[in-house]
């Protein structure tokens, strides 16, 4: 693993090298990919270059420890190397998750659909409270949300919600939403007090550009028509919402939150490229992995991903066996900690069957 920083390393300096050269300089194009390489290696070569300096000054330390006639000194050498072991050793396994191959779509925004599962309205009312979890949750990361499409429910809730997250890193925490969400809980309309379990389903898709999905014009079938309020109630004189339907796949995408019957097509297209891309995605990995279901955050649709159990205030996300209580702070948006242990897991996983060492 050394060998192979210390080639990346190389690599950097030589690109930065390049950078002074004029014929490069001068080249827009070469200099904006130089750039783009460049980048990518910082976050590495920085972290390995933090390595060597501790790594050196463990070496030192660990000599004076044995060399050094003083026992006073030599006792403090000892406890001073444990923490450069330690810190070594901690930036070591940093330097193993960066080697690991990246997902290109980790930087991308992120269109979330929200579809009420078994349940009925107790079904739609935990689809709100998810929708509720998630615009919190890119709030609190600073991300953007708009509402693409919305089917309501009389009681709040929603049959369906569709929006969009723009923001640095949006896919590569929310992927991990993806699957099956599971509430029990007293529904609103209980009149015995009896705990229902209900459920909820999140796909989280990337948005992906025009150039990396082809969708041909004569594949479409798209109707215009009047955007709803709610209850269904038209709010608009002008037929503006859109809705595509990609023949060759059945796929349908409804947008009608936009001013314009062209913006909506816009964001109407984007999510249909979204899903075709991670049809293609899904396609290419059941041809390679088997066993897919052992993939953490894999996006497996049929998989119970969460439970959020009321009664005893427990959120327990399944794929990882972790528990967490304060379902009130869960369900506004505090979202990192599970987040965090889902990526350190899937981490792991990754690691081990690279056999990264």
């Amino acid at each position: 693993m050394l060998d192979k920083l210390a080639l990346i390393e190389k690599r950097y300096e030589e690109l930065h090298n390049a950078m002074a050269d004029p014929a490069v300089s001068s080249n827009a194009t070469r200099l904006r990919e130089i750039t783009r390489e460049i980048s990518g290696l910082e976050e590495t070569v920085s972290k390995f270059r933090e390595y060597k300096l501790v790594r050196d000054a463990l070496e030192k330390t660990q000599a004076i420890s044995r060399d050094e006639s003083d026992e006073e000194m030599r006792v403090m050498a000892r406890e001073e190397a444990a923490i450069l072991e330690t810190d070594a050793s901690r930036k070591l396994e940093e330097l193993r998750v960066l080697l690991l191959p990246k997902d290109l779509r980790d930087d991308k925004d992120v269109f979330v659909e929200i579809r009420a599962g078994t349940g009925g309205d107790e079904a739609a009312l935990f689809a709100a409270d998810l929708y509720r979890m998630y615009t919190r949750y890119a709030e609190n990361k600073g991300w953007k949300v708009e509402l693409v499409d919305e089917n309501r429910t009389g009681l709040k809730g929603f049959k369906e919600v569709v929006f969009e997250i723009r923001g640095k890193g949006a896919f590569s925490r929310m992927k991990y939403e993806s699957g099956v969400h599971r509430v029990q809980r007293v529904p609103v309309t209980e009149a015995q007090g009896r705990v229902h379990t209900s459920t909820a389903t999140v796909a989280v898709l990337a948005e992906v550009d025009e150039v990396e999905v082809d969708v041909k014009p004569d594949d479409l079938k798209i109707d215009i028509f009047h955007a709803s309020g709610h209850g269904g109630q038209n709010v608009q004189k002008v037929a503006t919402a859109v809705r595509i339907t990609h023949l060759p796949t059945g796929l349908v995408v409804t947008c009608q939150d936009q001013r314009s019957q062209l913006q909506n097509k816009i964001r109407a297209m984007g999510v249909l490229r979204a899903r075709l891309y991670e049809m293609e995605v899904e396609k290419r990995e059941r041809e390679v992995i088997e066993s897919r279901r052992s993939q953490v955050g894999s996006g497996e649709r049929a998989e119970k991903v969460r439970t959020y159990n009321f009664p005893q205030d427990r959120m327990t996300d399944h794929r990882i066996g972790m528990s967490a209580h304060n379902l009130p702070k869960i369900l506004d948006g505090d979202l990192d900690t599970i987040i965090d242990a889902l990526i350190s897991e899937d981490q792991s996983a990754k690691l081990k069957a690279a056999g990264v060492s």
